[in-house]
């Protein structure tokens, strides 16, 4: 059987921010999916039932211009059980800014607002070392670029979250779980150069926090990250069509019942009892 993966996407967006569409857009175009693959719930009305977490392959956690996960509000106690729910199932899951404080919280870290250490625009981030040996991020290299957009900081990880990336001023800046098959990152994966730059310009607060006039001096100095794109697209393959020791040792206990599926535009054979490693060369870079 082939087909494309199934998104669920969780959103934490007001109904008329114009950034709802624009990070499914995003999304589908980092998967190189079709865009009626992606679903949309969103957390501020309730939480979704656990049929509509399992119909999905892979849930995404996006993120959010107008909500804070440190300052919180009546509806974020739900949000937060709805992650530890996706921990529980050990839930194929990537959650980005918004969602990666979301799913720190939810499992034990910490998360506080602090605007002086802000990161507005294009940081560069530095693997540690298990980051290096890790099947999703490892390809990067040891440095690589990320678009970035968040005042809220993630502190402390929870307990049994490896680090991946850290930049310059923010220690947290991407981990995994070591026996799921969730991974979360401060920046953007699905974003690039043209895609920060309109999110910015939605939320022109943010401006002054690149350290840029203008947001036409920003774009000039903005570069895009076609590589971080491929984050992503990694993440299903491994997620979904993984096999191996480098991926058993760190899920443990996961395996899949559909042997075959489409991901991300290629067919993989998803099982995980077959030998070998992750060839990197067979995602789209």
């Amino acid at each position: 059987m082939t087909r494309q993966p199934s998104f669920l996407l969780l959103q934490v967006r007001n109904a008329d921010d114009p950034m709802r569409e624009h990070e499914i857009e995003c999304f589908s175009r980092s998967f190189r999916c079709d865009r009626d693959r992606i679903r949309v719930f969103d957390l501020l009305g309730g939480v979704p039932s656990e049929r509509e977490l399992a119909n999905a392959d892979v849930v995404l956690l996006g993120g959010s211009g107008d909500y804070s996960v440190a300052k919180g509000g009546p509806w974020l106690p739900a949000a937060l059980e709805t992650m530890r729910q996706l921990y529980e199932t050990s839930k194929p899951t990537f959650a980005s800014c918004w969602g990666f404080q979301a799913m720190a919280r939810a499992m034990g870290g910490e998360v506080v607002t602090d605007r002086n250490r802000a990161e507005v625009g294009t940081y560069w981030l530095e693997l540690t070392p298990k980051g290096k040996d890790d099947p999703v991020f490892g390809p990067l290299g040891d440095r690589f670029q990320v678009q970035i957009g968040h005042e809220d900081i993630v502190t402390k990880l929870p307990k049994g979250a490896t680090l991946l990336a850290s930049s310059a001023g923010i220690d947290n800046e991407a981990f995994r779980f070591d026996d799921r098959p969730i991974y979360a990152t401060q920046f953007h994966p699905e974003l690039g150069r043209d895609g920060l730059l309109e999110r910015i310009a939605q939320y022109p607060d943010y401006l002054a926090l690149t350290g840029y006039a203008t947001l036409e001096d920003l774009a000039a100095a903005t570069p895009d990250t076609p590589e971080t794109e491929a984050i992503l697209r990694r993440f299903v393959t491994v997620a979904l069509g993984g096999s191996g020791d480098s991926f058993s040792c760190v899920w443990k206990g996961w395996e899949s019942t559909v042997p075959r599926r489409t991901v991300c535009g290629e067919a993989v054979e998803r099982s995980a009892g077959r030998s070998g490693t992750v060839d990197s060369s067979s995602t789209h870079e």
